[in-house]
């Protein structure tokens, strides 16, 4: 991933509300959601090339979603592990709390940056392994969002779609009273950002900055492959669902899936 917006809200009917885009090359070969046959339980996209993924759930109650930190700055090990396995363990690991604290207390930096967003129900945690700092921290509640840099650092693209989706809420009567839908439709939004002033510096300079400063990113090689959607609510239900798209934007197909979750 490397957009997500989220509304969390444990004590209301429903617990998580969040949409994300991913963003990669086109060529990297991946598995729309889908349930995986060799780690039962586990229900998400997959990437083809290194076995990972960017966002799933797990039917007894977790579920994980990472975007990369982009900051050329920050010097990483060689040979690092693919992020894309972090998604997997945070659901597979015995106890979530323990496994996050070990990673924050060491074990991150053997991954380029990263956040991850993790939840078991009752909590969801953020872990960001940065150039400055790993750290580990309970989300509070409320609307959140986050891309290549920190959890809610105020990129332009992070503060519209952060805006957005609380305006969105706010208001029952948007698209009819449907929030996905309002949702996607502002995570499709390509317009560049101007003027540059308002843009992030990453190192990777100012044509490219302007190119990724959009929610939805369109070229021939490389841009948004997926939107992704979530509901948990109390009752136990939780709606997952993917729109993938091909280059330039080009509108593939949707999948859409609502489990029973275990006690």
């Amino acid at each position: 991933m490397c957009l997500i917006v989220f509304d969390y809200q444990p004590h209301d009917s429903t617990r998580l509300r969040l949409v994300a885009n991913r963003d990669e090359f086109h060529d990297r070969p991946s598995a729309p959601l889908h349930a995986w046959d060799d780690h039962p339980g586990i229900v998400g996209g997959r990437d083809l090339q290194a076995g990972g993924t960017w966002m799933a759930v797990h039917r007894r109650g977790r579920f994980a979603a990472l975007t990369n930190v982009r900051d050329p700055r920050l010097i990483m090990p060689i040979d690092t592990p693919s992020r894309g396995h972090l998604v997997h363990d945070a659901l597979t690991c015995q106890h979530l709390p323990a496994w996050l604290d070990m990673l924050a207390e060491g074990r991150a930096i053997d991954y380029a940056g990263f956040n991850l967003l993790a939840g078991d129900g009752q909590n969801l945690w953020h872990l960001h392994r940065g150039r400055d700092s790993v750290h580990l921290e309970r989300v509070t509640p409320g609307v959140h969002a986050v891309s290549n840099a920190d959890l809610d650092t105020p990129w332009p693209k992070v503060a519209r779609v952060r805006q957005g989706l609380a305006e969105n809420l706010g208001n029952p009567h948007a698209s009819g009273g449907n929030w996905r839908e309002a949702a996607l439709d502002m995570m499709q939004e390509s317009q560049p950002v101007d003027p540059p002033e308002r843009l992030p510096d990453t190192g990777i300079g100012l044509e490219m900055e302007r190119r990724l400063s959009p929610p939805f990113i369109v070229g021939d090689t490389y841009g948004t492959r997926a939107m992704s959607w979530l509901e948990w609510r109390t009752n136990g239900t939780l709606t997952i669902g993917e729109r993938r798209f091909g280059p330039n934007g080009t509108r593939l197909d949707e999948q859409q899936l609502t489990l029973s979750l275990e006690a």
